[in-house]
């Protein structure tokens, strides 16, 4: 109701009918208001079940946008402390890449016209630089995200000018005659199969041809091979379409013959392709002559944006052709003046760091592993794969022991081409430490992208490209100093490791109670377990105490104060029930190793069936009281009658006649295992200690170690004053149990081994001692069984 209206209302005479409209207007506010009140209710209950949270309302400012996406780029905070993670190093080259995606889009907007005479000009020039940088005239280009999505379309290129029929006849043409790709096999994984997914072919398409392995590098095409199959090929009806050549393989690094390649592709009128990390190198002034071959191929793909630490700059895919309408047909070019934009990152990047600044980083990348190279040359037990020693940019190497039994004087060999062991388990055992290699030096090097790769012939090998890291990582010489420090500290651990791998084996064999589990996959001493003996036939509950045993085994083995590690293996794929041994230094005393291991899963398996026992005693016992606290019951009653028991009449009797019952009270002795009156109790007013129980089962293998020496090590005395020393007798050992700390057990003095129930051991060695020496009537007591009677306990 309006103002009008309610002045109105006022002026009515009947002051009863003004109040009634009053409240009656003041109740439909009221209702009217509590409905609107349900509805904005039901929109908001609306839209925060069906829109998302960010969604709701009217819009997100820009500071919350940008800390939600700071948030998932760096993750939680509780997160992040426990993994530490490498932001790419941008500098403003990676910069002015950024700002080209950001002016890509805003360029967008402008009109047809200039749009289309800007994208124009920025292909052309970008085109334009890179011919000149890699020295490939007259050629054009084509930017992608995707590194092989060029090579894709150079396929459809030359189906295109092979097969004339193919846009009217489609794969009628390639049925009739069908086309081959030629890959090495040392190009990267599934680059075959990627090939034949988008152009539509059977994977019979697909030629593998296989690397040398009589003559020149394990990793460079052969030649001589691929012209055989070439030949099959022609002779079966096929046509050979396509040779795909690395120049730098994804692996090694390795350069194929580019010049034979190209002479036999315009034998047989095939289009060749070249990719790999070594074409960086064509912008240098010095380019060996294996890469150079490469500028007069018909298509390469570049990588721009690892090789200058540009994020998001596309690949380009450089390549030769006449006709522009085929190029059209394969997509290699485009009428939409939106796609040229793809190279305005690119084109603001080169301008910003020019010739000048693209050489110093490709060149740095080439110092970096020249620097590396020289180092590794020097280095016993490793052993590299180079195919150029002056100019390759890719080092891969890896540890090899068989090098120590041939000529220390010759390097040359170093260079070779890495021969794998011939025995496959010693092949196993190279690969995984120097996988465990390679992943050390990951960690202690981040700066150095050193990575770990598996190559056909040579196995696991660390592999060092600093052309793909090290502009991105900012990768300087004190790094690659570092990373050659670290490689030397480590290679005395690999070498004492699998020397005292076979020793650590047969001990662990002739060593009643343990069993050698052999883990190829393992890098480390050796995997041993410890074997429960039981006569139960429970194979579940076997394996439980098996677990027990072990787990228990390996806690305290981690309590000894050494220099080892040990573990329950890898978290995938390694043995259950187990304790792994990592790697050792070579002072490592194998057979005081396994005879700790040994004697420490017997003293917890004793001391496991020490528990068993001790429970069923009591359960016995409990069982046993329970029956003689019956027998007492009925006894009792017996005793005082059956008058007695009921509530008044036992009361009023109790009163008058008094019942005195004998107390007879029971305790039960743990270590005899039953039950005792305990009637001498109450007489002595003491209770009675019973026999000694036995005692607990200890490993007494601590040895005697010089000050600061840690467990398992080898004393520096020789081994004469250590034969001196152990045919002290056993008795000054028992002499001296008054001198030491409450806490040490025998032979604990230099550098103890913390033993568990040192107190108990001293008083039964002190009390088979007495027994002894009263039991010796006309000798002193054997010094030497003593010692035999004290071991074996």
């Amino acid at each position: 109701m309006n103002d009008k209206s309610q002045s109105r209302l006022s002026e009515m005479v009947d002051p009863t009918l003004a109040e009634m409209g009053k409240n009656l207007n003041e109740a439909m506010k009221m209702l009217e208001d509590n409905q609107r009140k349900v509805e904005e209710e039901n929109e908001k209950k609306y839209a925060r079940k069906d829109i998302p949270g960010p969604l709701q309302g009217s819009g997100q400012d820009m500071v919350s946008i940008l800390q939600l996406v700071q948030n998932l780029m760096h993750g939680e905070e509780e997160e992040e402390t426990s993994q530490s993670y490498r932001i790419q190093n941008l500098g403003e080259q990676g910069h002015m890449a950024l700002l080209g995606h950001s002016l890509a889009a805003y360029i967008s907007v402008l009109d047809r016209e200039r749009l289309r005479k800007l994208t124009t000009r920025i292909l052309s020039d970008t085109t334009l630089w890179l011919c000149r940088l890699f020295r490939y005239e007259n050629g054009s280009a084509y930017y992608h995200e995707d590194d092989r999505e060029g090579l894709l379309k150079i396929c459809r290129l030359v189906i295109h000018t092979r097969y004339e029929d193919y846009t009217l006849e489609g794969f009628n043409v390639l049925y009739t005659k069908q086309p081959v790709i030629y890959i090495s096999s040392a190009a990267r994984t599934g680059l075959g199969q990627a090939l034949c997914n988008q152009l539509g072919l059977p994977l019979s398409c697909v030629c593998r041809v296989p690397c040398n392995t009589m003559f020149g590098s394990q990793h460079q095409m052969d030649v001589a091979l691929l012209d055989r199959l070439i030949k099959d090929d022609v002779e079966f009806g096929k046509l050979p379409l396509l040779l795909v050549a690395n120049a730098g393989t994804p692996g090694a690094g390795h350069t194929d013959k580019l010049g034979r390649l190209k002479e036999l592709c315009e034998q047989y009128k095939m289009w060749l392709h070249v990719e790999g990390v070594n074409l960086a190198t064509l912008a240098l002034g010095y380019v060996s002559s294996s890469v150079l071959a490469a500028t007069k191929c018909d298509s390469m793909t570049l990588t721009l944006g690892s090789w200058l630490g540009l994020p998001a700059v596309p690949a380009v895919t450089l390549y030769r052709h006449e006709d522009p309408s085929l190029s059209l047909a394969a997509g290699l070019t485009s009428s939409q003046p939106v796609e040229k934009l793809r190279a305005l990152p690119l084109w603001l990047s080169l301008q910003y760091l020019g010739h000048d600044g693209i050489v110093e980083r490709i060149k740095h990348a080439s110092q970096l592993s020249q620097r590396l190279l020289e180092n590794l040359k020097n280095l016993d037990f490793i052993k590299t794969s180079v195919e150029d020693e002056l100019s390759s940019p890719v080092v891969v190497f890896k540890f090899f022991q068989e090098y120590s039994n041939r000529d220390q004087t010759s390097h040359a060999a170093q260079a070779s081409t890495i021969q794998h062991p011939i025995m496959s388990n010693e092949r196993h055992i190279y690969d995984t430490f120097n996988q465990w290699l390679g992943e050390q030096l990951a960690q202690l090097v981040p700066a150095s992208g050193v990575d770990v790769v598996e190559l056909e012939d040579e196995g696991t090998c660390v592999r060092f490209s600093p052309l793909m890291t090290s502009a991105v990582l900012g990768t300087e010489i004190q790094d690659i100093d570092y990373l050659v420090d670290c490689l030397k500290m480590k290679i005395p651990v690999l070498t004492s490791t699998l020397q005292l791998r076979e020793e650590f084996e047969q001990e662990v064999r002739r060593t009643v109670g343990l069993l050698y589990i052999e883990d190829l996959a393992w890098p480390g001493l050796g995997v041993v377990r410890y074997n429960y003996h039981s006569d139960e036939k429970n194979d579940d509950k076997q394996e439980k105490e098996l677990e027990k045993i072990n787990t228990e085994l390996l806690k305290k083995l981690n309590e000894l104060e050494s220099d080892l590690t040990f573990s329950l293996g890898p978290e995938f794929g390694g043995q259950k029930n187990c304790v792994y041994i990592g790697m050792v230094t070579e002072d490592l005393d194998v057979s005081e190793l396994v005879e700790t291991i040994a004697a420490t899963g017997r003293e917890i398996e004793e001391n496991s069936r020490l528990l068993e026992n001790m429970t069923e005693v009591v359960r016995k016992g409990i069982q046993e009281a329970q029956l003689q606290l019956q027998k007492a019951n009925e006894e009792r009653l017996l005793e005082e009658g059956l008058l007695r028991q009921i509530p008044v009449v036992g009361s009023v009797l109790n009163w008058f006649s008094p019942f005195q019952a004998s107390s007879k009270g029971r305790t039960f002795n743990l270590t005899a295992g039953s039950l005792e009156s305990t009637e001498s109790m109450y007489v002595s007013k003491a209770q009675g200690t019973g026999s000694t129980p036995p005692p607990t089962p200890t490993s007494s293998l601590a040895k005697q170690r010089l000050p600061g020496q840690k467990a398992f090590k080898r004393s520096l005395r020789s081994s004469d004053g250590f034969s001196e020393t152990s045919s002290i007798s056993h008795c000054d050992d028992l002499d001296k149990l008054d001198q030491r700390p409450p806490n040490l057990s025998p032979g604990q003095e230099q550098g103890p081994l913390e033993m568990e129930g040192a107190e108990e051991q001293k008083e039964v060695v002190q009390a088979k001692t007495d027994t002894e020496d009263i039991h010796s009537d006309k000798s002193p007591p054997d010094c030497t069984k003593v010692e035999d009677q004290g071991s074996q306990r």
